[in-house]
């Protein structure tokens, strides 16, 4: 409750510093005001002030530098689904989830470059020169699917491949399930309103679709 007010709070500040901004062009006379919290007074701010992206954290960045990763391999496995299958709503399915992650890709790329960070996630030194693993870093994230399924996956074909596609996927989507709830439960993170409102929907959406998978899977080939 306290994050999301504090999001609340970020949010007013960045709109009507911005919106003071778009309406003070070539006037000297501008106003701008920053809500206070429950119970604080709204502050006046000079007219030079300007909007600033919230700080993240390191957990924040590594959140969406996996989620790239984990994305990545989500559309590796729609490509696959032209050359093996039928089903149309294997196709659609795949379809709909190729261009929504693509797009989240998309998205995550501009948030990491905006703030000056690496789009791909590295391994880090410890004190003794040795290599340190991250979060998510060398380790494989939750829900991706191992070389042997990926590789059983690109040699099946028909319903085979329907059943293999339609497990893999809610294994994977189940995964990023995991990682969002990682973030959310650590402190100090996902208080970026942009970063929060994507994880939200990363949440949302995928839920949405393993009851749709789970639907499918459940069907007479």
């Amino acid at each position: 409750m306290i994050k999301k007010l504090q999001l609340m709070i970020a949010v007013a500040f960045v709109f009507t510093a911005s919106t003071a901004f778009g309406q003070s062009s070539g006037s000297d006379g501008a106003v701008i005001v920053r809500p206070g919290a429950p119970g604080q007074p709204t502050l006046r701010l000079p007219p030079d002030t300007r909007a600033q992206l919230p700080p993240v954290s390191v957990k924040d960045v590594e959140f969406m530098q996996g989620m790239i990763m984990h994305h990545a391999q989500a559309v590796e496995m729609t490509a696959l689904i032209e050359e093996r299958t039928e089903n149309q709503d294997i196709r659609l399915l795949g379809s709909r989830i190729s261009q929504s992650q693509e797009d989240e890709m998309a998205f995550m790329r501009r948030w990491l470059t905006a703030r000056g960070q690496s789009l791909t996630m590295g391994s880090k030194q410890d004190g003794h020169g040795h290599t340190a693993k991250t979060s998510y870093g060398l380790m494989k994230m939750p829900g991706m699917l191992s070389e042997e399924q990926m590789e059983a996956l690109r040699n099946a074909k028909g319903a085979e491949f329907d059943r293999l596609f339609l497990s893999g996927m809610i294994q994977h989507h189940e995964g990023a399930l995991a990682m969002v709830k990682d973030l959310f439960d650590t402190a100090g993170t996902g208080q970026d309103a942009e970063l929060f409102n994507f994880a939200s929907d990363v949440d949302s959406g995928q839920r949405a679709e393993i009851k749709t998978m789970e639907t499918l899977l459940g069907k007479k080939p």
